[in-house]
């Protein structure tokens, strides 16, 4: 069961990374504005609960429930596994894709001051010029200015 959590929480690449883009955010147009970060606070983003984990946990409480007992108290044994099971393999999915992020705030070029949580991929300080590239669907995400002048000396 353990390794079915590990391989879930693999499998779930973060959507809130700076890196990370999903298949309908690729080849689309981002606004991006200049701004300058004046906080940054160390948050947790919560995992998720898909449900793969309680239903992994349940059938493994199940099996292990069941061979606890025999006679009367093997069904009893075998419903209280199925329970603790479940509620354990919920739990093992919600930590095991729970990760650290950061609460940016920015002063945006033109006056607004705006904040945006996501994963703590990339190291951001007070002072430091950022673009934030914000897409149709709401979302937006921060990137420092240093790896788009990396790549273009004009910009």
């Amino acid at each position: 069961m353990l390794a079915l959590l590990a391989l879930l929480a693999v499998g779930c690449a973060s959507r809130t990374s700076s890196r990370v883009y999903s298949r309908h955010q690729a080849q689309t147009v981002q606004n991006a504005d200049e701004g300058q970060v004046i906080n940054v606070r160390p948050v947790v983003i919560e995992g998720s609960v898909s449900g793969l984990g309680l239903v992994a946990g349940s059938i493994m409480g199940h099996a292990i429930g069941g061979t606890i007992a025999e006679g009367s108290g093997h069904e009893l044994a075998t419903v209280f596994g199925t329970i603790a099971g479940a509620l354990f393999g919920a739990v093992a999915e919600e930590s095991a894709s729970r990760q650290s992020g950061l609460e940016l705030t920015v002063r945006m070029d033109y006056g607004q001051v705006i904040a945006i949580v996501q994963a703590a991929d990339e190291e951001f300080y007070v002072g430091d010029r950022v673009w934030v590239l914000r897409h149709y669907d709401g979302s937006a995400r921060v990137v420092p200015q240093t790896h788009w002048a990396a790549l273009s000396p004009s910009l």
